[in-house]
């Protein structure tokens, strides 16, 4: 099975180079995409079952061994994060074949489209694979490259404007976690996650503390979470809407996972949790407030993605076991919900012109099948029981109550209040979007949804609902996750067998 292990990131590569030589021919070229995508999807979940079933599935990339080489690790975590986002970039993939981007439109020439985000998926999979720092950069880097391109398709002055302060933020958190790796090497001669977990512990409090930090910022940037969050409303509502929908979905949590890997391995004892619980809730709350000031869906999603990051994060500092498992959860949940949520904002947008809640009404009646695509996963997202949202609230908010003081309490209260901000928030755009009078006028010509747009999207809802009838054995699933993150020695064994040198 460690054979199986590269996979997800090579395949993906060698995608992107055969469709850049098949730019003339765009059938092939999406075929090529799809098979390639699906592919990823089958490998991941083979890979889950290895993980769980056995443990952590380990590749020596060329043969040389770990800490020397560079090594690749399938636990429960990472094949996990690869089943999810396996699915939803397949699912995007198909949803922006119905839409035109990759075939006529301006927006996504077929000569860049499909290889640069068959790049972003070899990204996203190689961070959540990497064993060591600087593959993780690498990760982060091939990701952050190929999203310069899709967040810019189209070179309009909003998509350049919104592009090149993304771009600007990309290089500033790239550039902090270029400088947090050169210094864990001079501090402990290794980069390697597993022999980090042991060396780390034997330096100075002050100076392990400081390598801390400067991870947490730049990973605290690129998931979004505040006070470094202001950059993403901002840049994400003017991209395509496939673009948009994966990035929301998918780029903030590879900035979570790497943010759960390196302080459950690397720095265990929870050194900083009370500075992760005030960091949580300030995102969670200033998040939602944000979202209640929009009055377009795109940026009002925009905002509660940034929101819903602090549950993830506020799980990550309390750090017990339930916490843990409940930040999981949450995390695989959010990357669907949150993608299919941009995906009816693009389906919104094509049906009605605009994303304006000014310019939106009657959508319930004149298109109901695009209205309950979106009344699922708002619910969802506000966290309606017995929905899969709910489920991860109330063990995040259980495992704050259990843990006890005066910060996991306002934390709890912070959570509480944040959820029913969403509610208002979901329930605002659907009374004014799909529910009040209709504004279009009666002789505009209907506008008839691709079904492959339609169909993926009800394919993420769908999943989103799995969670939901699943989530027993998906709790099972992040609860072994969470013992092994914080057992730290069944990730080290399976990376060095013989004991870390």
């Amino acid at each position: 099975m460690n054979r199986l292990v590269p996979l997800p990131v090579v395949v993906p590569l060698l995608g992107a180079a055969l469709t850049l030589i098949l730019a003339n021919l765009p059938r092939v070229q999406r075929t090529v995409s799809v098979v390639a995508l699906t592919g990823n999807l089958v490998v991941a979940v083979a890979l889950l079952v290895q993980a769980y079933r056995h443990g952590p599935v380990v590749t020596q990339v060329g043969g040389w061994r770990a800490p020397v080489g560079i090594v690749l690790v399938a636990d429960q975590l990472s094949a996990l994060m690869l089943v999810v986002s396996s699915a939803v970039t397949l699912c995007v993939l198909i949803y922006s074949i119905g839409q035109g981007r990759s075939e006529t439109s301006e927006s996504a020439p077929v000569s860049i489209y499909h290889p640069t985000y068959l790049v972003l998926t070899a990204g996203i999979t190689n961070a959540f694979l990497a064993g060591d720092l600087f593959n993780l950069f690498v990760g982060f880097e091939m990701l952050l490259a190929a999203s310069f391109v899709l967040i810019t398709l189209g070179g309009t002055e909003a998509r350049i404007r919104t592009g090149s302060t993304y771009v600007v933020v990309g290089i500033l958190s790239s550039m902090i976690f270029l400088v947090a790796v050169g210094l864990v090497y001079a501090a402990t001669g290794t980069l390697n996650l597993a022999q980090l977990a042991t060396r780390l512990d034997a330096l100075p409090d002050g100076v392990r503390l400081g390598l801390q930090l400067m991870l947490l910022l730049a990973f605290g940037i690129k998931a979004a979470v505040f006070p470094v969050s202001a950059w993403l409303p901002d840049s994400y509502p003017t991209a395509p809407a496939p673009v948009t929908a994966v990035f929301a979905g998918l780029l903030t949590k590879v900035g979570v996972y790497a943010i759960i890997r390196t302080e459950t391995l690397l720095f265990p004892g929870g050194q900083v949790s009370g500075l992760l619980m005030v960091v949580a809730g300030l995102t969670m709350v200033v998040g939602v407030l944000g979202a209640v000031a929009q009055s377009d869906m795109k940026r009002l999603f925009s905002f509660t993605l940034v929101s819903h990051i602090g549950y993830m994060i506020y799980g990550v500092a309390l750090s017990t076991a339930a916490a843990l498992s409940g930040a999981i959860f949450y995390v695989v949940h959010h990357i669907t919900i949150q993608t299919t949520l941009f995906l009816v904002a693009g389906l919104v947008e094509e049906r009605a012109g605009s994303t304006d809640l000014r310019r939106l009404g009657g959508l319930a009646r004149i298109a109901p099948l695009l209205a309950v695509l979106f009344f699922v996963p708002a619910m969802n997202l506000a966290g309606i029981p017995p929905f899969s949202g709910f489920l991860g609230k109330v063990g995040l908010l259980q495992a704050g109550v259990s843990v006890g003081g005066p910060l996991p309490w306002v934390l709890v209260a912070a959570g509480t209040a944040t959820s029913l901000l969403t509610l208002y928030t979901a329930s605002r755009v659907w009374n004014i979007a799909f529910w009040r009078a209709p504004r279009l006028a009666t002789d505009e010509p209907v506008v008839r949804l691709p079904r492959l747009m339609v169909g993926a999207t009800a394919a993420l809802v769908v999943l989103g609902l799995t969670f939901t009838l699943a989530a027993g054995p998906l709790f099972r699933v992040t609860a072994d996750a969470a013992a092994d993150l914080r057992l730290r020695t069944p990730y080290v064994r399976a990376v060095l067998p013989g004991g870390a040198p």
